[in-house]
């Protein structure tokens, strides 16, 4: 991931003690740092990396500065929730074998709420799929897929609770995207209620409550996954951690999937191999792989739909293309079987 120098960290700013002798002696590092240098990440004015002078080490730290709002219904800063979040997952032993979830190195609330995790080294998930679709590496992305496939299932499956899901969550999320595109990016009242109106026929449907409620990530987009060799995934960025419907991390990746393939191709089909090996991998952990899929892929389109809408909000986005992930959107939010 892009990041940019910005230089050393002053030996009398405490983060500097904190990275020296709370942070490094849990990276096995048996001397006193000598300093680091500081890069940001330039996906976030608030997400830095700290490399160690001597190349012994490298972290990554996220902040939350004082005086800034917590978002609606949070109630503690999203660099505690995602400590916590990552702990959890690490008791869990779900950082073993081919998977990595960044380790929690240290959560300090009076150094600007800063998070400190691992850093990982391997090759973002969004690169893999811009060789796909540029340098015709498919089968590499393939591969790849199954893998994540494979991560997510063993995710989902370990902490599959007895409860089932309250759609009603990802029901209210929907609204809240259609009225941003509404009040900040001028979309009509008139098409926001169509919207409405499918978000209303997806609620009907039994199948969108009947599923066992599991822990999903909670924010599947490229940008938070690595891989490395063989089969190796690296997970992070886990503050939207939740109970949900398995189907929210599957359609989150499938609609990201389908935003690189028509913002790169325009055309809106050819990411459909890709979402398929995707969604079939996934369903290959089950005892019945054709149930399994055939609940999966009902369920789909929803999600993959809000997602799209969820794209379609960013400030990035031009006229054009915005109106291009709307009909996507509508065209998947339609597909109710």
């Amino acid at each position: 991931m892009a990041t940019r120098y910005l230089g050393h960290l002053p030996s009398n700013d405490p983060l500097d003690g904190y990275l020296r002798f709370d942070i490094a002696p849990q990276l096995g590092v048996h001397w006193t740092p000598r300093g680091f240098r500081v890069f940001q990440f330039v996906f976030s004015r608030d997400v830095y990396l700290y490399e160690e002078l001597g190349g012994g080490f490298r972290v990554v730290g996220k902040f939350f500065p004082p005086g800034r709002r917590l978002a609606p219904g949070l109630v503690r800063p999203p660099t505690e929730t995602e400590f916590q979040n990552l702990t959890y997952l690490h008791r869990l032993g779900l950082n073993s074998g081919p998977f990595r979830i960044a380790r929690p190195l240290g959560y300090n609330p009076w150094l600007h709420n800063v998070l400190i995790v691992e850093h990982f080294d391997g090759q973002p998930l969004g690169e893999v799929i811009d060789q796909a679709i540029r340098q015709n590496r498919r089968d590499r992305l393939f591969r790849k897929l199954s893998a994540l496939a494979e991560f997510l299932v063993v995710l989902h499956n370990r902490t599959a609770g007895g409860w089932t899901v309250d759609f009603s969550h990802a029901y209210e999320y929907a609204g809240r995207l259609i009225e941003s595109l509404v009040e900040r990016w001028g979309m009509a009242r008139s098409e926001a209620g169509e919207f409405y109106y499918l978000r209303e026929n997806w609620r009907g449907r039994s199948c969108m409550w009947e599923d066992r409620r599991v822990i999903v990530h909670g924010d599947t987009t490229p940008s938070n996954f690595k891989v490395g060799p063989g089969r190796e995934v690296m997970a992070f960025d886990l503050e939207r951690m939740a109970w949900a419907d398995r189907v929210f991390d599957l359609g989150r990746l499938a609609g990201e999937l389908k935003h690189f393939f028509l913002r790169d191709t325009g055309d809106p089909w050819a990411v459909e191999p890709f979402i398929g090996h995707l969604l079939w991998e996934y369903c290959g952990y089950f005892p019945d792989r054709q149930d399994a899929f055939r609940s999966i892929t009902r369920r789909i389109p929803f999600y993959l739909g809000i997602t799209l809408l969820r794209i379609a909000r960013n400030s990035w986005v031009d006229w054009d293309y915005r109106r291009r992930l709307l009909e996507e959107a509508k065209q998947n939010l339609r597909a109710i079987t």
